[in-house]
């Protein structure tokens, strides 16, 4: 089918997006009425119990240190396994940690968290990763001995992707969950870049990563704002691995703004203010923070779509401190700091994205732009998806200075003429279901 110029009047005086913006599948934002705020907060101090999480803290006490902390993270993937009809794999994903002369002083096994909701449909092989890290530091990143609670770096973001565990592993995905809560990250990143190697050597077609880090603090330091209704996206611009091809396209038609990840993180904005009220959802062009990093970073240098997700405001008086009081001031990363309102949030935000994504049709494939031609019209051509059938497809257009998309004109076919020039819009396109579930967003090569 063309999609032609007379047919696209019609939709020009649509209001845009104003199917999208109220269309909200009610499986979804039944998921999302299930995340607790009760729960979240009973992890977050669960993990904070253990005194330390420190990388090279003690592996063998029940109740103290990484050793305890990870057992007891696995016990609950397992309970919730359990729960839900044995519908999760659960594991450690285990590996050896060569001493760096650093910040890994020895030799050292070192032990990620996994539970894998495997997808139901055979024919799509897609990975949906969310993570957070489980390890503590203070001040010293070397000190293993004394309390570092470490409530919003990261336990936060690792009790958000437990709740997503045990609400998720209920429903059923296309596309296969993984939930996985890091360790080493403040070693090196070294969980995330073991992990990362991994899904690059066994072939894991993985289409997301939303590493959440630090996502239970609505206050910020000097400047002295508080508030719980934004939250960050950072998002690569150039991706890792490029073609000699792929950087040929990208500078002639000045698609730095169009790699993957940026892609992800409008998608994240769109489906996250949809289905999450009183969030404004912010694009950070930017792979991380100054002086920081974070676990998304080793998938993004393996080729993969990876974001951070993280607070809007930081407090620095609550990150990698010793706990004491100076001046009536009491420091550290302490769980009654953490707004857990907040941390619900941002847990539903995630939830709303891995599940519109799970349960939407692959991306198409072989998005073409057809530039042969001087024409003031757009013709973009497509390959369907394999798996799940999808009822149509989105042409998504926006001005070459806008962050976000614009316009979207609904397809059946596999091309699409549009009455707007390719020199002064770019495009993208997306997979649709009859239940209005949308895959992320494919950027058309040029031919």
């Amino acid at each position: 089918m063309k999609f032609t110029a007379t047919t696209l009047l019609l939709f020009f005086f649509v209001p845009l997006f104003a199917q999208q913006t109220i269309q909200r599948d009610p499986i979804i934002t039944g998921m999302m009425d299930q995340v607790s705020a009760s729960n979240l907060e009973h992890s977050v101090r669960k993990l904070v119990s253990f005194g330390t999480r420190h990388t090279l803290s003690d592996t063998v006490s029940k109740t103290t240190g990484i050793g305890a902390a990870r057992t007891w993270l696995k016990s609950e993937f397992e309970r919730y396994n359990k729960e839900n009809g044995g519908r999760l794999k659960v594991s450690y994903d285990s590996f050896v940690q060569p001493a760096d002369g650093r910040r890994v002083p020895e030799v050292t096994v070192l032990k990620n968290v996994m539970a894998v909701l495997p997808g139901t449909d055979p024919a799509d092989k897609r990975m949906l990763l969310v993570c957070g890290h489980y390890d503590s530091r203070v001040t010293d990143v070397m000190n293993n001995k004394s309390l570092a609670p470490g409530a919003n770096d990261d336990a936060s973001g690792v009790a958000g992707v437990l709740e997503l565990a045990r609400v998720m592993s209920k429903q059923s995905f296309g596309a296969t969950l993984v939930f996985v809560a890091m360790v080493g990250e403040e070693q090196g990143l070294y969980g995330a870049a073991n992990l990362a190697k991994r899904a690059k050597a066994e072939g894991w077609d993985v289409h997301l990563v939303l590493n959440n880090d630090m996502i239970g603090n609505t206050y910020g330091m000097e400047t002295n704002l508080k508030n719980n209704n934004q939250v960050r996206i950072f998002s690569e611009g150039v991706p890792a691995g490029e073609t000699k091809e792929q950087v040929a396209q990208r500078m002639s038609s000045g698609s730095e703004n169009e790699g993957h990840a940026r892609q992800a993180a409008r998608y994240i904005k769109e489906i996250g203010e949809r289905y999450v009220d009183q969030l404004d959802v912010k694009l950070i062009y930017r792979r991380d923070r100054f002086l920081r990093g974070g676990d998304h970073t080793p998938f993004s240098a393996q080729g993969f779509t990876a974001v951070r997700i993280t607070e809007m405001n930081e407090d620095f008086n609550r990150q990698h401190q010793d706990l004491r009081t100076e001046n009536g001031f009491k420091f550290g990363d302490l769980p009654e700091y953490v707004d857990y309102a907040y941390l619900q949030k941002i847990t539903r935000l995630n939830l709303s994205v891995l599940a519109n994504v799970g349960l939407a049709p692959q991306q198409p494939t072989a998005v073409k732009l057809v530039t042969s031609q001087l024409t003031n019209n757009t013709t973009i051509n497509w390959t369907a998806p394999s798996g799940k059938a999808p009822a149509g497809y989105y042409v998504l257009l926006r001005e070459t200075t806008s962050p976000q998309w614009e316009k979207k004109f609904f397809v059946t076919g596999t091309s699409a003429t549009l009455p707007y020039s390719k020199d002064n819009f770019f495009f993208g396109l997306q997979a649709v279901d009859d239940k209005g579930h949308e895959s992320l967003v494919s950027s058309p090569y040029f031919r």
